[in-house]
Protein backbone atom coordinates (compact mmCIF):
# COMPACT_ATOMS: atom_id res chain seq x y z
CA UNK A 1 0.00 0.00 0.00
CA UNK A 2 1.90 3.35 -0.56
CA UNK A 3 -1.50 5.61 -1.14
CA UNK A 4 -0.78 9.16 0.91
CA UNK A 5 -2.20 10.35 3.26
CA UNK A 6 -2.30 14.34 2.98
CA UNK A 7 -0.63 16.19 6.34
CA UNK A 8 -3.21 18.34 7.70
CA UNK A 9 -0.41 21.06 8.68
CA UNK A 10 2.43 22.17 6.90
CA UNK A 11 30.34 3.73 11.44
CA UNK A 12 30.50 0.44 11.44
CA UNK A 13 30.69 -1.07 14.86
CA UNK A 14 29.92 2.64 15.71
CA UNK A 15 33.73 2.51 16.28
CA UNK A 16 34.18 3.05 19.90
CA UNK A 17 30.90 3.20 21.20
CA UNK A 18 30.99 0.85 24.23
CA UNK A 19 28.36 -0.65 26.81
CA UNK A 20 29.13 -2.55 30.35
CA UNK A 21 27.80 -3.46 33.18
CA UNK A 22 28.30 -0.91 36.00
CA UNK A 23 26.90 -2.87 38.93
CA UNK A 24 24.43 -5.20 40.04
CA UNK A 25 21.61 -3.83 38.04
CA UNK A 26 22.61 -1.00 35.75
CA UNK A 27 24.90 -0.75 32.70
CA UNK A 28 25.87 1.78 30.60
CA UNK A 29 26.98 2.75 27.27
CA UNK A 30 29.54 5.66 25.63
CA UNK A 31 28.96 6.85 21.80
CA UNK A 32 32.10 7.04 19.96
CA UNK A 33 33.49 9.41 18.06
CA UNK A 34 31.71 8.43 14.60
CA UNK A 35 27.81 8.93 14.02
CA UNK A 36 25.65 5.94 14.25
CA UNK A 37 23.16 5.74 12.22
CA UNK A 38 19.46 6.38 13.10
CA UNK A 39 17.09 4.45 10.71
CA UNK A 40 12.98 5.06 11.48
CA UNK A 41 10.69 2.72 9.65
CA UNK A 42 6.86 3.60 9.39
CA UNK A 43 4.78 0.85 9.32
CA UNK A 44 1.50 -0.82 10.01
CA UNK A 45 -0.02 -4.01 10.49
CA UNK A 46 -2.85 -2.74 8.24
CA UNK A 47 -0.62 -2.39 5.47
CA UNK A 48 -0.30 -4.96 2.56
CA UNK A 49 2.91 -3.79 1.09
CA UNK A 50 4.66 -2.96 5.28
CA UNK A 51 5.63 -7.13 5.95
CA UNK A 52 8.55 -7.06 3.13
CA UNK A 53 10.41 -4.15 4.97
CA UNK A 54 9.22 -5.26 8.40
CA UNK A 55 11.20 -8.72 7.62
CA UNK A 56 14.11 -6.82 6.14
CA UNK A 57 14.15 -4.43 9.80
CA UNK A 58 14.74 -7.76 11.56
CA UNK A 59 17.56 -8.54 9.05
CA UNK A 60 19.12 -5.75 11.17
CA UNK A 61 19.56 -7.17 14.33
CA UNK A 62 23.04 -7.39 15.87
CA UNK A 63 24.07 -4.63 13.69
CA UNK A 64 25.91 -2.54 16.44
CA UNK A 65 26.22 0.82 13.91
CA UNK A 66 22.73 1.77 13.89
CA UNK A 67 19.67 3.10 15.78
CA UNK A 68 16.69 1.20 14.46
CA UNK A 69 13.56 1.88 15.18
CA UNK A 70 10.16 0.68 13.58
CA UNK A 71 7.25 3.02 14.20
CA UNK A 72 3.39 1.35 13.93
CA UNK A 73 1.05 4.35 12.99
CA UNK A 74 -2.54 4.11 13.07
CA UNK A 75 -4.48 5.54 10.02
CA UNK A 76 -4.61 2.40 8.34
CA UNK A 77 -6.73 0.97 11.07
CA UNK A 78 -9.79 2.06 9.43
CA UNK A 79 -9.54 -0.78 6.63
CA UNK A 80 -10.53 -3.52 8.85
CA UNK A 81 -7.40 -4.18 11.34
CA UNK A 82 -6.41 -2.47 14.34
CA UNK A 83 -2.49 -2.16 15.35
CA UNK A 84 -1.79 -3.24 18.55
CA UNK A 85 1.48 -1.67 18.62
CA UNK A 86 0.52 1.93 16.64
CA UNK A 87 0.58 5.01 18.91
CA UNK A 88 -0.86 8.98 17.52
CA UNK A 89 2.41 10.11 18.57
CA UNK A 90 3.91 7.80 15.99
CA UNK A 91 2.33 9.93 13.57
CA UNK A 92 3.29 12.86 14.83
CA UNK A 93 6.47 12.17 14.58
CA UNK A 94 6.69 11.27 10.78
CA UNK A 95 4.44 14.42 10.23
CA UNK A 96 7.30 16.18 11.88
CA UNK A 97 9.83 14.46 9.41
CA UNK A 98 7.91 15.11 6.43
CA UNK A 99 7.59 18.66 7.11
CA UNK A 100 11.50 19.04 7.42
CA UNK A 101 11.77 16.96 3.97
CA UNK A 102 9.14 19.19 2.72
CA UNK A 103 6.57 16.34 2.09
CA UNK A 104 3.20 17.25 1.65
CA UNK A 105 1.88 13.45 2.43
CA UNK A 106 3.19 10.54 4.69
CA UNK A 107 2.85 7.06 3.50
CA UNK A 108 3.84 3.15 4.85
CA UNK A 109 5.90 1.80 4.34
CA UNK A 110 8.19 4.78 4.91
CA UNK A 111 12.24 3.91 6.06
CA UNK A 112 13.84 7.62 7.13
CA UNK A 113 17.37 7.39 7.56
CA UNK A 114 19.45 10.24 9.14
CA UNK A 115 16.36 12.42 9.48
CA UNK A 116 15.44 11.67 5.14
CA UNK A 117 13.36 9.84 3.56
CA UNK A 118 14.99 6.84 1.92
CA UNK A 119 13.04 4.52 -0.71
CA UNK A 120 16.31 2.68 -1.21
CA UNK A 121 15.72 0.52 2.10
CA UNK A 122 16.89 -3.01 1.73
CA UNK A 123 20.41 -2.45 1.99
CA UNK A 124 21.72 -0.23 5.09
CA UNK A 125 24.67 2.16 4.28
CA UNK A 126 26.62 3.28 7.83
CA UNK A 127 26.82 6.84 8.34
CA UNK A 128 30.59 7.04 8.82
CA UNK A 129 30.85 10.58 9.38
CA UNK A 130 32.25 12.35 12.66
CA UNK A 131 29.79 12.70 15.90
CA UNK A 132 28.50 16.33 16.32
CA UNK A 133 27.74 15.46 19.49
CA UNK A 134 28.63 12.78 22.35
CA UNK A 135 26.14 10.62 24.82
CA UNK A 136 27.11 8.81 27.89
CA UNK A 137 23.56 6.74 28.59
CA UNK A 138 23.18 4.68 31.68
CA UNK A 139 20.57 2.81 34.06
CA UNK A 140 20.28 4.80 36.88
CA UNK A 141 17.40 3.00 38.49
CA UNK A 142 14.76 -0.04 37.71
CA UNK A 143 13.25 1.23 34.36
CA UNK A 144 15.11 5.09 35.03
CA UNK A 145 17.66 5.72 32.23
CA UNK A 146 19.68 8.96 32.57
CA UNK A 147 21.71 10.55 29.46
CA UNK A 148 24.51 13.09 29.23
CA UNK A 149 24.66 14.80 26.21
CA UNK A 150 27.65 16.98 24.94
CA UNK A 151 27.81 19.14 21.47
CA UNK A 152 30.85 19.03 19.99
CA UNK A 153 32.70 22.02 18.07
CA UNK A 154 30.81 21.22 14.60
CA UNK A 155 27.31 20.74 16.19
CA UNK A 156 24.73 23.78 15.43
CA UNK A 157 23.51 26.00 18.31
CA UNK A 158 20.21 24.58 18.79
CA UNK A 159 19.77 20.65 19.19
CA UNK A 160 16.58 18.53 19.65
CA UNK A 161 16.21 14.73 21.25
CA UNK A 162 14.25 11.64 21.42
CA UNK A 163 13.95 8.60 23.64
CA UNK A 164 12.27 5.59 21.95
CA UNK A 165 11.94 2.13 23.89
CA UNK A 166 12.11 -0.33 21.53
CA UNK A 167 11.44 -4.38 21.81
CA UNK A 168 12.03 -7.55 19.45
CA UNK A 169 10.63 -11.25 18.92
CA UNK A 170 6.80 -9.13 18.54
CA UNK A 171 4.08 -11.57 16.58
CA UNK A 172 0.44 -11.35 15.72
CA UNK A 173 -1.87 -12.92 13.79
CA UNK A 174 -3.67 -11.22 11.66
CA UNK A 175 -7.68 -11.62 11.16
CA UNK A 176 -8.97 -8.65 9.06
CA UNK A 177 -7.70 -5.98 6.92
CA UNK A 178 -5.09 -6.46 4.36
CA UNK A 179 -3.17 -8.89 5.78
CA UNK A 180 -6.17 -11.00 6.77
CA UNK A 181 -4.59 -14.83 7.48
CA UNK A 182 -1.29 -13.06 7.70
CA UNK A 183 1.22 -14.09 11.09
CA UNK A 184 3.56 -11.11 11.15
CA UNK A 185 6.78 -11.29 13.16
CA UNK A 186 8.32 -7.84 14.37
CA UNK A 187 11.79 -6.45 15.87
CA UNK A 188 12.29 -3.25 17.24
CA UNK A 189 9.10 -2.48 17.80
CA UNK A 190 8.66 1.07 19.19
CA UNK A 191 6.57 0.70 22.61
CA UNK A 192 7.50 4.09 23.98
CA UNK A 193 8.36 7.47 22.53
CA UNK A 194 9.32 10.67 24.30
CA UNK A 195 10.57 13.78 22.79
CA UNK A 196 12.50 15.84 25.20
CA UNK A 197 12.51 19.04 23.31
CA UNK A 198 15.11 21.61 21.98
CA UNK A 199 18.09 22.54 23.55
CA UNK A 200 20.67 25.50 22.55
CA UNK A 201 24.25 24.83 23.54
CA UNK A 202 25.52 26.50 26.18
CA UNK A 203 29.30 27.02 27.65
CA UNK A 204 30.15 23.93 29.31
CA UNK A 205 27.90 22.04 26.92
CA UNK A 206 26.86 19.13 28.77
CA UNK A 207 22.94 18.46 29.21
CA UNK A 208 21.24 15.80 31.83
CA UNK A 209 17.95 13.84 30.09
CA UNK A 210 16.35 11.43 31.84
CA UNK A 211 13.37 8.75 30.77
CA UNK A 212 10.91 6.61 33.04
CA UNK A 213 11.05 3.34 30.77
CA UNK A 214 8.14 1.60 30.52
CA UNK A 215 8.88 -1.70 31.78
CA UNK A 216 10.07 -4.36 29.99
CA UNK A 217 7.58 -7.65 28.55
CA UNK A 218 9.31 -10.80 29.35
CA UNK A 219 10.82 -12.91 26.48
CA UNK A 220 11.21 -9.55 24.56
CA UNK A 221 14.55 -8.22 24.64
CA UNK A 222 14.60 -4.33 25.27
CA UNK A 223 16.59 -1.48 24.08
CA UNK A 224 16.77 2.42 25.35
CA UNK A 225 17.43 4.56 22.69
CA UNK A 226 18.66 8.15 22.19
CA UNK A 227 19.00 10.19 18.93
CA UNK A 228 20.24 13.78 19.26
CA UNK A 229 19.43 15.52 16.14
CA UNK A 230 19.34 19.13 14.49
CA UNK A 231 15.95 20.27 14.90
CA UNK A 232 16.17 22.23 11.72
CA UNK A 233 16.66 20.00 9.08
CA UNK A 234 16.05 16.65 11.05
CA UNK A 235 20.10 15.58 10.37
CA UNK A 236 21.40 13.30 12.85
CA UNK A 237 24.19 14.16 15.29
CA UNK A 238 24.58 11.15 17.49
CA UNK A 239 22.91 8.34 18.71
CA UNK A 240 22.73 5.26 21.10
CA UNK A 241 21.67 2.30 21.96
CA UNK A 242 21.10 0.98 25.36
CA UNK A 243 19.96 -3.00 25.95
CA UNK A 244 19.40 -3.41 29.64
Amino acid sequence: MRISIYLLAAGALALGATASLAGANQCEARSGPQRMAVLELYTSEGCSSCPPADRWLSTLKGNPGAVVQAFHVGYWDYIGWVDRFANAAHTSRQRQVAALNQQTSIYTPQAVLDGRDWRNWGTLPLARASAEAGIMLKEVGPDQFEASVTPGASAPSLWAAYWTVTEDGHSSRVKAGENAGEFLLHDFVVRQYTPVGEYRVSPGGEQKLLIRSIASTPGHQRRINLVVFDPRSGRTLQALSLAC
